[in-house]
């Protein structure tokens, strides 16, 4: 059975140091926006009930969080009064006691390890409020713990609100917070505005706790990374970076090679087997499923991709593909959505495919775009060619079979069907369908016409040089 009867999920703030059209917890880190991975730290201590105190961008924020999940609840703070002002609003959405858990929005580096251990401690030490607290090298901006002469927790200061010697004080408030909803019930209204920012602070219920008779204790966290908030985009980029040091960690601990972590960006949800080898300055986002014993790039992005054993993905950009085992990609290459590589194909050089199938073993290496297009197995493209697959209002398709050879510059104009075994001569426009086993040539007889350039380019280096060639008029 739950230990916890509400989560509240402070986001409501405006966010104006972001300098951003959007909300600010939904920017992203990681591959999800900063309250999703809030609520991902949050959901495996299930909760029996969440809800988010939404403000800024309401609507965005309303319509993101029911991509998450149907059961968050999410209650409106109107007048921005501080965040005593949010508890008010979202308890009075509530009618159960238990345990509550308040959280800010904007600490997508929390972790559900963290937090369970401090719920444990909580009902442990039969708590009536605790406060999470953390040691920061430098606690400018956060608010201060005061401690009592007993070591426990009196009040917390906010940073406005601070004397200078109490601003030297390096234990700061996380925003993080579990109270006895009883507890908190008594004290939440009597809440008062007489501060630097004229708000309702929820730090305050601390002191008016003590002040009842009842205790208020400071548990401190072992890694105050996890407790970072972000307030504007300079803070928005540290949280990033810890979190891909922690995911590229997490990986190298479980046997991938990334040569150079600092480079290497790597969203939460990718799945990475052992032995894969990661070069420097790749991306790989959305839910990228990346097999053993592949080999990823350098300078490579990925996006909601799967690449599989033994691949190589070397310097392009692929985003909603399939690159099958054994199979070679780039480098500069450019997959698109629809790309299904089988295995042991080839994709070479400045080559871009999309919505196509290329078949096992069969070859696209260089210079060339292929678009709504079915490839057979162990065929070659050659260089420069075209699948002219848009008429100006509708894609068609190309079908190309077994063992075909397309020669260089080929201009496939689809819908358009090349057999088994067939041939295209280079340079060609194929606008016809050619039948298994068959050459197809689609272009116009070579004509030479001497002497063009001493007739018409007589004083040009072209005809000095021919001349000494040997031409004649």
């Amino acid at each position: 059975m739950s230990k916890l009867d509400l989560v509240i999920v402070l986001a409501a703030g405006d966010g104006t140091r972001m300098k951003s059209s959007k909300a600010k917890v939904l920017h992203e880190i990681a591959g999800r926006s900063i309250i999703e991975n809030v609520l991902a730290a949050v959901a495996p201590i299930s909760a029996k009930n969440t809800t988010v105190v939404v403000g800024a961008d309401k609507d965005a924020v309303v319509e993101h969080l029911s991509t998450i999940s149907s059961k968050i609840k999410t209650v409106e703070q109107k007048k921005r009064n501080g965040t005593g002002g949010a508890t008010q609003i979202a308890l009075a959405e509530h009618s159960g006691d238990g345990t509550v858990l308040i959280l800010a929005g904007d600490t997508p580096l929390l972790t559900t390890q963290t937090l369970q251990e401090f719920l444990d401690a909580h009902h442990n030490d039969k708590n009536q409020a605790s406060v999470l607290t953390a040691l920061l090298p430098d606690p400018t901006g956060y608010g201060r713990i005061i401690r009592a002469d007993n070591g426990l927790i009196s009040k917390i200061i906010e940073e406005k609100d601070a004397t200078d010697s109490q601003k030297e004080i390096d234990e700061i408030n996380t925003g993080v917070y579990l109270f006895d909803l009883k507890t908190l019930r008594q004290v939440i209204n009597d809440l008062q505005s007489d501060n630097a920012q004229k708000e309702l602070y929820l730090t305050d219920t601390i002191e008016l706790i003590n002040k009842s008779g009842a205790n208020a204790f400071a548990i401190l966290s072992n890694d105050y990374t996890e407790t970072l908030g972000i307030n504007d985009r300079t803070q928005l980029a540290e949280c990033a970076a810890i979190m891909r040091d922690r995911i590229n960690n997490q990986h190298m601990l479980n046997g991938v090679t990334i040569i150079d972590p600092t480079t290497t960006w790597i969203d939460t949800e990718v799945r990475i087997e052992s032995d894969v080898v990661i070069y420097p300055s790749s991306a790989i986002s959305g839910k990228s499923i990346i097999k053993s014993a592949a080999i990823i790039g350098p300078r490579t992005t990925l996006v909601d991709c799967e690449v599989a054993e033994e691949a190589s993905v070397i310097e392009s950009f692929a985003t909603k593909s399939k690159i099958g085992k054994g199979a070679k990609v780039g480098p500069y290459t450019y997959l698109r959505k629809g790309t299904l590589l089988d295995n042991e194909s080839k994709v070479g050089a400045f080559v871009e495919i999309k919505n196509s199938t290329i078949g096992k073993g069969s070859k696209v290496a260089h210079l060339s775009y292929v678009g709504d297009a079915q490839i057979g197995q162990e065929s070659n493209i050659g260089a420069a060619t075209v699948f002219v697959n848009y008429d100006g209002e509708n894609k068609h398709q190309t079908k190309i079979g077994d063992q075909v050879r397309i020669g260089s510059d080929t201009m496939l104009v689809a819908p358009v069907t090349v057999g088994d075994g067939a041939y295209t001569a280079a340079g060609s426009v194929i606008n016809e369908d050619v039948p298994a086993g068959a050459m197809g040539i689609g272009r116009a007889r070579q004509v030479n016409i001497l002497g063009w350039v001493l007739k018409k380019r007589k004083d040009s280096k072209s005809a000095a040089a021919a001349k000494k060639a040997g031409a004649k008029e």
